[in-house]
């Protein structure tokens, strides 16, 4: 069911549509279409070629090829003898490096084994709250595989999952699997043909259905491996699968109650017919091919290709007159079901012809001339053909002026008998010939060219989608379309992000019957009966019952037609439902309903529906229309919608395309031959297989890495998920997978200090940081528990993965460690570390454990395999009451907690010293130090010269200098420790901001000429900086357009940038006196 909506225009396929910009209500179709303004075929066009060229192109740019610049890690397996279901042992030794291969080893089965991920672990947890959480993977089809795209709605699912796990909610995730009609039933008959030589209808429909139960149970458990090796904290013992027992029923009420209820009928309207499959398809299952032109193509079951992408122009003559009528086609054949000509009223080349008729050259048949102001004078001749059996605007038509609808093609895709005895049972595109040959013999052929043009193709059978009238069962949509806008604007269902909520409406307000017929073997078969009564006649109208069962139903005809049951003759429609009505019951029929068991009453409704953004029509809506129908509920609280991934050509993922990429992939990795394998077991084209594969070498030239599944997770949750679509690299994966080596080392680090340790860590309740740097890494912990709280609550995973990496990497690896390693590794000589040290040491040792103790908990529903592996390294060291058995279970870190490590003038104060270790490893690099520790001078205001002596230290250790000098020239009060004497002349000059500068005193040993010329690059650097912000100050509407505060930074900016300028220019001067004396 993940799969991406297109939605074909079918109308570009056959007569030209001479109709305005607002096309009325659809008449009954395979689903309802949205709305939206298509982008232009010619700009469809061009985009496509644009990114073939852009893979075809021998061109490639050094960053691309650096980015991709990788060497294998050594693989480090799990030996450790663990049964299955065991737990893990944490006792052995710590490898040196991080392997994918030995962190995921064995975690999962041990949760699934231990039932942490059902509902019921919620009783036993210390920190439950009463409230609750629910929702369901949208189901997989069965027949496919997980790729990337599936990978990112898991990621962010069980983050979510997890999160409120750990908050103390009752937490419910139901996984799921779709028996997808269609695409189940074409690959077992090619399955068949392949092996057996055989065809669906040598079987009889039992035995066929008999394969097809042989083949999921085969192949269904391959997506359930893909979930559980991404991580998914799904409830495997509430699986459910659409054609289960329990599931089918659900179905059989869901349609007895809607047929009760009178929103569902029978009746005849045009539906997406595949030829090939003889089967009425959903628009979920066409794809949408685009021609720029006249094109030869291969269609099932010719021998010899078919033109399309041209426009015929033939006559009709008019009876009783000399004149003609011109019309113009992209689908001749269809011309035998012509029922009339329309032109608009106000044309005036057709005054004269109103209410005349024409006469069809083949069938005799007079079309009379009508007028509707739906016909585009400016398009084509302004006349157009109408055929309502084959047309979905030329259906309307009939409607509106009473015109009989004329089926010309078979359900087979050959030509019916009012075509006459000439084509009856020829294809339809041989039929094609046939009839542009015989336009042409009347002498009534008026032309033909080359015509851009959009072709339905059946995603599934790549046949071409041919508009069939069909007496079908449909879906009253309108009404439940009204309460699902309703329950938007009264805010019972929240849409996020909200700019969908627009969409929402303008779809569902123009919503049209769904036909939910399908005319297939595999799937829930339609619990509707024909029936036969004593003395009936074969003209006699379709009388029609339906029913839980077939004796339900001969009870129901029984009273309905006042005869006795046993009198009466059911004959159950052959016809299958459509896969989306099913999957449109899955938030309560995969918790029993109909029958109000517990899980209904407990998880009803779900509390959100997680999913692409493409399904918001196809799934999302008939989800609410149906719950809210059958059980008088939403049935979920809030929509929170993803984007999609790309790749990194803009194109979407797509098997069509070749451009999909199984998450193990990335997990386990896999070479560039084998990826371009799965591109050749593909059904692509030979234009689109070279593209695919091209786009392989270039990207994965020695194919994808090893990178685990905590890495492809964070990755994926990295990106913004609301609104902006997802081009996800492996670049990207690798940096994670580095990050989980950081976590890894950081770990052994903090493992040597504990095992090290002979005072025990202190709880985080009685803990009370003392140094400056404690201070301000407990205060940052405090400040990241807090972003992580609010974006949380806003779905802004990204949000959170951001602020969890600043933290672990950029302020507790880069400086905390960096600051305090000296003190945590000196505890060789107890003797002589003093009691004030040794207590420092043990207040930085606790503080480091529960900082990375934290950070993990934090990181847990992102990366639950490393968090889980080195979490549980932690807890022999653990302070106070024990843990929960998993991280999966401990509370998840809040700010209640961590109150009292908030300092948040701290964090303010260590901003300066950030950009004052910047500006002096700038120096350092100038100068091209390595090991050398020169003497550092701050001249800087009293104010910070405050702060730069209470971190004093950690300007030392982050800035690799022998020794800090202070200077205040403007000093307003006498400061301890600030130096009274300036910087030595010649030292090398870097600007913090307009108060703030650095002298690195440099005795010998630089390089002058480089020197100058790294000085002379930054002053024009800085001058065009100056220039293009004075630009901006100078505008006129600067001083009434651009807010104050905006100003002020402005006017801050430029300050620090011209002291820097004054600053680089004096340094060049002293410079280039000193280069002129050497």
């Amino acid at each position: 069911m993940w799969r991406a909506c297109r939605v074909p225009r079918l109308a570009a396929s056959g007569a030209v549509r001479l109709c305005s910009s607002n096309p009325p209500k659809p008449p009954p179709s395979s689903s309802a279409q949205p709305h939206s303004i298509p982008r232009p075929q010619a700009e469809k066009q061009r985009r496509r070629r644009e990114r073939e060229k852009a893979i075809l192109s021998s061109q490639r740019s050094t960053a691309e090829g650096d980015a991709m610049k990788w060497s294998e890690k050594q693989k480090i397996e799990y030996t450790a003898n663990t049964p299955p279901g065991a737990k893990k042992d944490t006792t052995v030794l710590l490898p040196s490096q991080y392997s994918p291969e030995y962190v995921e080893s064995s975690w999962y089965q041990w949760w699934e084994k231990e039932g942490f991920f059902s509902p019921e672990q919620h009783e036993r947890l210390s920190h439950s709250v009463d409230q609750t959480f629910s929702l369901c993977i949208p189901p997989p089809n069965v027949t496919g595989t997980l790729h990337v795209g599936h990978a990112l709605t898991v990621a962010i699912e069980d983050a979510l999952v997890r999160w409120r796990r750990m908050q103390g909610h009752r937490v419910l995730w139901v996984p799921g699997c779709d028996h997808a009609g269609i695409a189940t039933q074409t690959v077992v008959e090619r399955r068949l043909l392949r092996a057996h030589g055989k065809r669906r209808q040598d079987l009889t429909r039992q035995e066929f259905l008999q394969e097809v139960w042989k083949w999921k149970n085969e192949k269904g458990e391959e997506i359930y491996h893909q979930l559980r090796r991404l991580g998914a904290s799904l409830d495997w013992r509430r699986a459910c699968f659409t054609m289960d027992p329990d599931f089918s029923k659900a179905v059989t009420e869901a349609f007895v109650r809607l047929c009760d209820s009178g929103l569902i009928h029978r009746s005849e309207g045009l539906v997406n017919w595949s030829c090939a499959l003889e089967s009425a398809i959903s628009d979920i299952e066409v794809d949408s091919k685009e021609l720029s032109g006249q094109a030869m193509l291969s269609v099932p079951g010719y021998e010899n290709k078919v033109e399309f992408g041209t426009m015929l122009t033939f006559a009709y003559p008019i009876e009783g007159h000399h004149g003609e009528v011109a019309v113009s086609t992209t689908r001749p054949e269809t011309m035998l079901g012509d029922v009339a000509v329309a032109v608009h009223p106000d044309d005036p080349r057709y005054q004269a012809l109103h209410g005349k008729q024409c006469r069809h050259p083949f069938t005799d048949r007079l079309l009379p001339i009508i007028t509707d102001s739906m016909v585009d004078m400016e398009l084509g001749t302004g006349a157009v053909k109408v055929t309502p059996a084959h047309d979905h605007t030329d259906f309307l038509l009939s409607q509106r002026h009473s015109l009989p609808r004329v089926t010309v093609i078979g359900g087979d895709g050959t030509m019916t008998h009012p075509c006459g005895e000439w084509l009856k049972g020829v294809k339809r595109f041989d039929a094609r010939q046939l009839v542009v040959d015989a336009l042409a013999e009347k002498k009534l052929l008026r032309g033909k060219q080359s015509h851009a043009m959009t072709l339905p193709i059946c995603s599934r059978s790549g046949d071409i989608i041919e508009p069939l009238l069909k007496k079908q069962w449909f879906v009253r949509c309108d009404k439940m379309a009204e309460k699902a806008i309703q329950a938007v604007d009264d805010g019972q269902l929240e849409i996020i992000p909200h700019f969908y909520t627009k969409t929402w409406k303008n779809w569902l307000s123009g919503i049209s019957d769904w036909c939910i017929s399908r005319q297939l073997w595999w799937g829930h078969r339609v619990p509707a009966y024909q029936v036969e009564l004593p003395n009936s006649t074969a003209k006699q109208e379709e009388q029609w019952v339906w029913g839980r069962s077939e004796d339900e139903a001969r009870r129901r005809a029984a009273v309905k037609y006042g005869v006795k049951p046993e009198a009466i003759t059911l004959t159950q429609d052959p016809d299958v439902l459509d896969t989306w009505f099913s999957s449109g019951l899955f938030p309560f029929a995969m918790l029993g309903w109909p029958e109000q068991t517990a899980d209904l009453q407990h998880f009803y409704p779900n509390s959100i529906l997680e999913t692409g953004s493409d399904l918001i029509f196809f799934w999302v809506a008939r989800m609410v229309m149906l719950g809210t129908e059958l059980t008088g509920q939403l049935p979920f609280k809030q929509v929170l919608l993803h984007s999609l991934v790309r790749d990194k050509y803009g194109r979407k993922m797509s098997k069509s395309l070749g451009n999909v990429i199984d998450p193990l992939d990335f997990i386990h990795g896999v070479s560039l031959e084998r990826l371009q394998e799965k591109v050749k077991e593909g059904n692509l084209d030979p234009r689109e297989q070279l593209v695919a594969m091209e786009a392989q070498r270039r990207d994965f030239p020695k194919g994808i890495p090893q990178c685990g599944t905590d890495a492809l997770r964070f990755a994926l949750c990295s990106h913004k998920i609301q609104g902006e679509d997802i081009s996800l690299s492996v670049s990207e994966v690798l940096s994670c997978r580095n990050f989980c080596n950081k976590m890894w080392q950081t770990l052994r680090f903090t493992l040597g200090v504990l095992g090290d340790n002979t005072t025990p860590v202190r709880t985080l309740e009685e803990l009370t940081p003392l140094s400056s740097m404690d201070r301000w890494i407990c205060s940052r912990l405090y400040s990241t528990v807090a972003q992580c709280e609010q974006a949380f609550e806003a779905y802004e995973l990204h949000t959170v993965t951001s602020a969890l990496y600043s933290f672990w990497v950029h302020s507790l690896c880069d400086v905390y460690l960096e600051c305090v390693k000296h003190v945590l590794v000196r505890q060789d000589d107890r003797a002589a570390v003093q009691a004030e040290t040794e207590r420092s040491v043990q207040v930085a040792s606790s503080v480091l454990y529960h900082c990375v103790s934290t950070s993990l908990a934090l990181l847990s529903p992102f990366m639950p395999f490393i968090t889980e592996e080195l979490w549980q390294r932690l807890q022999p060291f653990r302070p106070g009451a024990a843990a929960q058995a998993s991280l999966c279970l401990q509370p998840y870190p809040h700010t209640s907690q961590l109150a009292h490590w908030n300092f948040p003038d701290v964090e303010n104060d260590f901003l300066l010293i950030r950009k004052v270790v910047r500006v002096a490893r700038s120096l350092r690099a100038q100068c091209g130090m390595t090991k050398e520790k020169p003497a550092m001078w701050a001249v800087c205001s009293p104010s910070q010269a405050q702060v730069l002596l209470h971190f004093g230290s950690a300007v030392w250790a982050l800035s690799r200098i022998s020794n800090l000098h202070i200077y205040c020239p403007q000093e307003g009060e006498s400061l301890h420790s600030v130096c009274s004497t300036p910087p030595p002349k010649g030292s090398l000059v870097g600007v913090v901001d307009h108060t703030c500068q650095l002298h690195l005193h440099v005795q010998s040993g630089m390089n002058v000429d480089r020197q100058i010329l790294q000085l002379t690059q930054r002053r024009d650097k800085l001058l065009s900086k100056l220039e293009e912000n004075l630009h901006t100050v100078q505008s006129p509407h600067y001083l009434t357009k651009v807010p104050a505060h905006i100003r002020e930074q402005i006017d801050s900016k430029m300050s620090a940038m011209q002291q820097e300028l004054k600053t680089t220019e004096d340094q060049l001067s002293v410079l280039q006196q000193t280069q002129a004396t050497e």
